[in-house]
C-alpha cells in the first residue's frame, strides 16, 4: 500500500496499522527481508501521521489567528 491509497487514509487509520508494524518488528520472528518491508512500510504510515498532524496544526494555528483577529477589532 503506497502513494494514492496511503493519501487516504485517516490519521486513526495510518496510526493503527504504524502500531501493528511496531508490533511485528518488536515481536520479531521475521525474516531480513520482511523486517525491511515492516520498516519501510513504518516510515510511509509515520510520514502519512505527520502530514495529518501538521494539517490539524496549520488549521489550529489558523483558527486561534482568526479569534485573535476578531478580539482586536473588539
Amino acid at each position: 500500500m503506497t502513494g494514492k491509497v496511503d493519501e487516504a487514509l485517516s490519521y486513526e487509520q495510518a496510526r493503527d496499522e504504524l502500531i501493528e508494524v511496531v508490533r511485528r518488528l518488536e515481536a520479531g520472528g521475521t525474516t531480513l527481508e520482511e523486517s525491511l518491508a515492516l520498516w519501510e512500510r513504518g516510515e510511509e504510515l509515520a510520514k502519512v501521521c505527520r502530514r495529518w498532524l501538521e494539517g490539524a496544526r496549520a488549521r489550529l494555528d489558523a483558527a486561534l489567528a482568526e479569534e485573535a483577529e476578531e478580539e482586536d477589532a473588539e
